[in-house]
C-alpha cells in the first residue's frame, strides 16, 4: 500500500513504515487532486520478500472455495488491487489461484502504476492467462459501482492508514459488490526486538501515536474494520502475519528502523537526541546480523453475501 492520507513529514507506507520520496511527478504538470508523497520503488521491492513470507497462507483455502463457487465463475476472475504500489500482491497471489485473471491495479501514483504493470504476473496457478489494467484514483472515493463485476478485492498495508470514515467507504463498496476481500499486512501496534533495549517501548509507543495522528486508525484499524464488515453482514476471518527479520534481512531491518524511529521522533521531538544514538546502535547491530525484529501484522479475509453483480 502506498496511499498516504496525510502528506508531509516522514510518511510511512503503512504496515512496515517505509521510505518515501516527496518530489512531484514531472509528467503531471504540477499539483492536482491526486498528488501525494511518492514511495520509492526500491523500498517496496526491498520489503516484498518479507511481505510474501508474512502473508497468512491459511486464508487461501477459504478464498479459493469462495472463488470456485462465485456467480459468473465461467468468465474468469476480475481482481481489484487497491493501493497496488509496485504490484507485489498480484505477484504473490495470482500464481496461487487457478483460472484466467484480469487485475485492475489502483494507486494514486502513476509512477508506481508503471512499475506494477511492467512487473505484473502473466500466469495463474494452472497456467491460465493473467492480464492487467491500471486505474489512478483515491481509495476515499471508492464506490460499489467502481467494483461492479469484481470477483475479489485485495490490498496490502491499507487499513491502518485509513480513517474510520474511509473504512466505512471501503466496507460499503466491498459488501455492495458482494465479492470477497483479502486485506493483508495491517499493523497491530506490536514490535519485538531481540536483544531488547530500554528505549524499545518508548519508541514503539511514539510510533503508534504517530500512526493514530489526526483521524487515522493506525493499530486500531483491524478491529474497527472487522466490526464494520460484520455489521454489514459479512463473515470475517483474521490471521497473524508477522514480519520476522533476522541476519538475512539486515538491509530491510535498517531501512525499517530508520522509518520507525523517524516517525516516533516526528511524534515526540523530545526523543530526538536519544533516538539518534538508539538508531545508530540498532542499525549497527542489524548490519552485524545481531538484531532480530518481529513486526506484528494481521491479515483479513472478508466474505460478504454474494450479489448478482459479483464476478
Amino acid at each position: 500500500m502506498t496511499m498516504s492520507t496525510t502528506p508531509g513529514g516522514p510518511q510511512m507506507p503503512s504496515a512496515s513504515f517505509g521510505v518515501p520520496q516527496t518530489e512531484p511527478d514531472p509528467a503531471s504538470g504540477g499539483p492536482d487532486e491526486f498528488e501525494v508523497p511518492r514511495y520509492a520503488p526500491q523500498w517496496l521491492q526491498l520489503r516484498e520478500p518479507a511481505d510474501a513470507a508474512a502473508r497468512a497462507h491459511d486464508l487461501l483455502d477459504p478464498l479459493r472455495i469462495r472463488l470456485a463457487n462465485r456467480p459468473g465463475r465461467a468468465t474468469g476472475l476480475v481482481v481489484h488491487d487497491l493501493g497496488c504500489g509496485t504490484g507485489s500482491m498480484g505477484r504473490w497471489l495470482a500464481p496461487r489461484i487457478d483460472g484466467a485473471q484480469h487485475w485492475v491495479l489502483h494507486d494514486r501514483d502513476p509512477y508506481l502504476l508503471h512499475f506494477a504493470t511492467v512487473g505484473a504476473p502473466r500466469a495463474a496457478a494452472d497456467g491460465s492467462r493473467v492480464t492487467v489494467t491500471t486505474q489512478r484514483g483515491d481509495i476515499g472515493r471508492l464506490t460499489p459501482d467502481a467494483l461492479t463485476g469484481a470477483s475479489l478485492v485485495t490490498a496490502s498495508a491499507l487499513l491502518d492508514v485509513l480513517t474510520a470514515e474511509e473504512i466505512d467507504t471501503l466496507a460499503a463498496a466491498v459488501v455492495g459488490a458482494g465479492c470477497p476481500a483479502l486485506l493483508t499486512l495491517s499493523v497491530v501496534g506490536s514490535v519485538e526486538l531481540t536483544p531488547g533495549h530500554p528505549m524499545d517501548r518508548e519508541i514503539g509507543d511514539a510510533f503508534n501515536a504517530h500512526q493514530r495522528r489526526g483521524d487515522l486508525l493506525g493499530p486500531d484499524a483491524v478491529e474497527v474494520a472487522r466490526e464494520v464488515f460484520e455489521r454489514l453482514g459479512a463473515s470475517v476471518l483474521t490471521r497473524p502475519s508477522p514480519w520476522r527479520l533476522g541476519a538475512g534481512q539486515s538491509e530491510l531491518t535498517r531501512e525499517w528502523l530508520r522509518g520507525w524511529v523517524g516517525a516516533a521522533v516526528e511524534q515526540r521531538p523530545d526523543l530526538e537526541a536519544r533516538a539518534d544514538t538508539y538508531l545508530r546502535d540498532r542499525s549497527a547491530a542489524a548490519a552485524a546480523g545481531e538484531l532480530r525484529v518481529t513486526v506484528q501484522h494481521s491479515d483479513m479475509l472478508v466474505l460478504p453475501r454474494p450479489t448478482g453483480g459479483a464476478g
